[in-house]
């Protein structure tokens, strides 16, 4: 048994729970990587893994192997890659999982400037408001927006944050009427996107006091582009983030409301694998979009 090709097969077999994908990713065969596997575990003495023909799953000792052995193995590619002058500059193909409205509305038009800036460099840019599992989906970096990014093993670089407003366009507020408070909101057509971490209740904060609003409407949808869409047509009003809807402001297709209340933030992060180096091309991502982000919206 070669003992690090096992590790290396184990950390594989892990990270895809698959047998058969761990393989083509090493270019073994599936017989080999079992074998690796069923070797590795009477080196150890302890069984890793239990599986049937349907599942797998960790034991607690091959939950333990792992996390060691992954700590390892980092260190040694990493050692490999600093050896080498390729490394120094971003290459390979890059999977980036991002959401749709942001990336839509403040990355897309500058991606192609990025890869010209790296030329052995692929992005396999993946676009979905759905929080995606880096490991086990097999992304290098995520981008994130969330009110409030829960505890984790990934390592989260802020980027930038994104105010929200209360806004509606000037139709609907001439047939219902402006609310005058936090809690009117109760009388009016809400427009929800799903997948905010306050999609059915929405908070405002004013001298230290914070009013929570049960919100009601007849349209929810999980892209925020979706709810600007219905605003524009006078459908109802939203609570969203302003660089969604900054030059609908600026021309008056909508108009702000309770402007004398602070609205909820949403923080955007890249969240990466949690290990000791970034690779240059996650790197260089990282950066690309902390400046794209930094801009003010056009």
């Amino acid at each position: 048994m070669d003992h690090l090709t096992a590790l290396r097969v184990f950390r594989n077999v892990v990270e895809f729970a698959s047998f058969a994908q761990a393989a083509r990713q090493l270019g073994l065969s599936p017989a080999a990587v079992s074998k690796n596997i069923s070797e590795l575990e009477s080196h150890l003495g302890a069984r890793l893994l239990n599986r049937t023909t349907r599942r797998m799953s960790l034991t607690e000792a091959g939950q333990r192997y792992y996390e060691q052995i992954s700590r390892i193995l980092d260190d040694l590619d990493e050692a490999g890659r600093s050896l080498g002058p390729m490394q120094t500059q971003p290459s390979g193909v890059l999977r980036v999982s991002a959401p749709m409205s942001l990336t839509l509305t403040r990355l897309s038009a500058a991606i192609p400037r990025f890869l010209q800036a790296y030329p052995e460099l692929s992005l396999d840019l993946y676009l979905e408001d759905r929080r995606v599992d880096l490991i086990q989906e097999g992304f290098d970096v995520a981008i994130r927006g969330s009110d409030n990014l829960e505890d984790s093993s990934l390592v989260a670089r802020p980027l930038t944050v994104l105010p929200h407003v209360l806004c509606g366009a000037p139709s609907y507020f001439a047939r219902n009427g402006l609310p005058k408070s936090p809690d009117a909101l109760r009388e009016h057509n809400c427009l929800r996107f799903t997948l905010s971490g306050h999609a059915d209740e929405w908070a405002f904060h004013r001298d230290g006091q914070t009013v929570r609003v049960p919100v009601r409407g007849r349209y929810q949808v999980n892209s925020s582009l979706a709810v600007r869409d219905a605003l524009r047509a006078g459908f109802g009003v939203s609570l969203v983030p302003r660089t969604y809807v900054e030059e609908d402001l600026q021309q008056g297709l909508l108009h702000t409301v309770l402007d004398d209340w602070a609205k909820v933030d949403t923080y955007i992060y890249a969240v990466y694998p949690s290990r000791r180096h970034v690779v240059a091309k996650v790197r260089a991502f990282v950066d690309f979009v902390a400046g794209e982000l930094g801009r003010a919206p056009h």
